[in-house]
């Protein structure tokens, strides 16, 4: 069970729906992917629930939507989609992103600090999407957002996990749920990610350019429960000598 400020989710996997060839397949991949979370991209998506060739309408009243300002490259420009997002019937909760480089598509510390200022004091419960550093991930807490969302690679890359340390320490040090979100590739990835312990991992391109985007939801969600067990249940110690597996007293002669 996933909480963030207060809200219960049943799985620590949540989801995008941006990419897909069709809305019918989105449908059935967040099915698959069992998520009780869906983000949308406020800038991108149309906002007309009634519209049956949007995203929105093809969602059921089962999911969470998370609104995302996924696009925007200013504190301003994050804090006018989130207030968009609010005003088009969405709840307070947002997934703030603010950009700083076209290339690497990394966050603008400064800005998204400002704005995660700005919006939790209108009440919005800001996630936050971030780089792997911990100053930042701290200050983000300090500035009042519920959850921390730093990325394991850059988006879209699909690079898996490339600093497991900077994730750990994070965990660590944060009160609020970390979730990894962004670079997760394959089920591998993910199961990797959720054995550092976060509380979560969002993703969308992993499971929407799969060249089966339903098989490859199915086993993400089967991958993140797997990498949870496997951190609850504690690995063995790392060696570098050999230790026989069978006991060496009692052998025969």
């Amino acid at each position: 069970m996933l909480e963030i400020a207060g809200q219960r989710f049943e799985s620590r996997l949540l989801v995008g729906t941006g990419k897909y060839r069709g809305n019918d397949e989105m449908v059935r991949a967040i099915a698959a992917s069992g998520a009780s979370v869906v983000t949308v991209a406020v800038r991108r998506v149309n906002l007309d629930r009634a519209d049956e060739g949007g995203i929105l309408h093809h969602l059921g009243e089962h999911h969470f939507l998370l609104a995302n300002t996924a696009g925007c490259y200013s504190a301003d420009e994050a804090i006018r989609y989130a207030r968009l997002a609010r005003e088009a019937g969405f709840n307070d909760f947002v997934k703030l992103e603010v950009i700083g480089d076209k290339e690497t598509l990394l966050p603008d510390v400064s800005g998204l600090l400002e704005a995660t200022s700005v919006l939790a004091a209108e009440g919005f419960k800001v996630m936050a999407y971030t780089n792997d550093d911990l100053v930042t991930a701290l200050r983000l807490e300090a500035a009042g957002a519920v959850a921390v969302m730093p990325l394991a690679s850059p988006i879209g890359s699909g690079l898996g996990l490339l600093n497991p340390y900077f994730i750990r320490t994070i965990k660590s040090r944060l009160r609020v749920p970390v979730i990894v979100d962004a670079g997760v590739g394959t089920a591998s990835d993910a199961c990797l990610v959720m054995e550092q312990g976060v509380d979560g991992i969002l993703m969308n391109t992993a499971i929407a350019e799969a060249q089966d985007p339903v098989g490859m939801a199915k086993a993400m969600r089967l991958a993140v429960e797997a990498g949870r067990a496997a951190y609850l249940a504690g690995r063995m110690p790392r060696r570098e000598v050999a230790v026989p597996s069978s006991p060496e007293r009692g052998m025969l002669d």
